[in-house]
């Protein structure tokens, strides 16, 4: 959906903010671009919709190159969310949302229906809180309405610049979770820039870590906090990029072991005299490992869709799944191609 080619920009000072860059997302993969302050991952996200022309290379956008396109029309149908929001103080929440729909012709009844739609999918509703200012309105719903107006008109495109980065860390993470589940709903095609390498492993498909205008590795989170390519992504992930691991390993059937004499139903114990409860499959290692650590037991049960036992998950297959996760995945190289499922 979105491809870079050989892209470089270099300023008339001589600063080259990106350098010969070349990188794929896939449609409906969300790719984190994660980096210090002014290693470029700004400066090629705003080359998508044109903010930013570069100086050599080329943009497509769905197999066009973005130069022959008008960058008003390009900007209608990509979706842009920035930390500071940008809604317009003196229009209500309601028609903060209706603004590209409204550019892009719509009828102002069809607009608004839109707007009010999107709104009760980010979780305000649109009946106490359409008609309310921005002023009126939390950090946290600022944001949401923010993420409701860039996709009012759906586009298949949304650019996301520090998105979550203005509020406490509660309502980060509340609305990163939050985020999560609408584009498991939507999938949109998304760029997201942030400096937190948490967010970047916890938001990413694929996370993109930037040298000094380069990316230094382009992988699934799980894969760069495993195999970090090179000593910058080592140090820029950091000594605990282990504990950061889990979090982003699901369990699955291969990592556990049998159990003769599982209950058929609810697994050893099922939550009874202490016992943990069992927890289904794809379930992160970072929560399974706090169950076994909470309840001081050596194993536990792991179900599938159909609440049966599958198997148990211990300490052994804990080190199994991260060993998996770890190995260097096809994405390794910068040309993208197809994106993997979310772990």
């Amino acid at each position: 959906m979105i491809r870079f080619e050989r892209v470089t920009k270099r300023y008339d000072d001589g600063t080259t903010a990106v350098d010969d860059l070349s990188f794929e997302v896939a449609e409906g993969e969300l790719v984190t671009l994660v980096g210090p302050s002014g290693c470029g991952k700004t400066t090629t996200m705003m080359m998508v919709n044109r903010l930013v022309e570069p100086t050599s290379g080329r943009v497509l956008v769905d197999g066009k190159d973005i130069a022959g396109v008008d960058p008003v029309a390009l900007r209608r149908k990509i979706g842009y969310v920035i930390q500071q929001v940008g809604l317009f103080p003196h229009r209500t929440v309601l028609d903060n949302t209706a603004t590209v729909p409204a550019l892009l012709g719509w009828k102002k009844a069809a607009a608004r229906a839109r707007a009010a739609e999107l709104l009760d999918l980010v979780g305000l509703d649109p009946a106490v809180y359409g008609s309310r200012y921005p002023a009126q309105l939390s950090g946290g719903q600022r944001q949401r309405v923010g993420v409701a107006r860039a996709l009012a008109a759906d586009p298949p495109v949304l650019l996301m610049d520090e998105p979550f980065g203005a509020v406490d860390p509660v309502v980060r993470e509340r609305l990163q979770n939050e985020f999560l589940a609408l584009q498991a709903t939507v999938r949109k095609t998304v760029l997201l820039v942030t400096h937190d390498i948490e967010e970047a492993v916890r938001m990413g498909d694929r996370m993109a870590v930037y040298g000094q205008g380069r990316i230094e590795q382009f992988d699934t989170p799980a894969t760069v906090l495993g195999s970090p390519a090179t000593p910058y992504v080592a140090d820029f992930v950091g000594s605990d990029r282990g504990l950061k691991r889990l979090a982003v390993t699901p369990v699955t059937e291969a990592d556990l072991d049998p159990a003769p004499g599982l209950d058929p139903v609810t697994g050893p114990g099922g939550g009874a005299d202490g016992a943990p409860a069992p927890v289904p499959l794809g379930t992160s290692l970072k929560d399974a490992l706090a169950v076994l650590l909470q309840h001081d037991t050596g194993r536990l049960t792991v179900t599938g869709d159909d609440g049966r036992p599958l198997g148990v998950l211990t300490p052994a297959g804990v080190h199994r799944a991260l060993r998996r996760a770890s190995a260097p995945s096809e994405s390794q190289g910068l040309s993208g191609g197809s994106g993997p499922d979310r772990p």
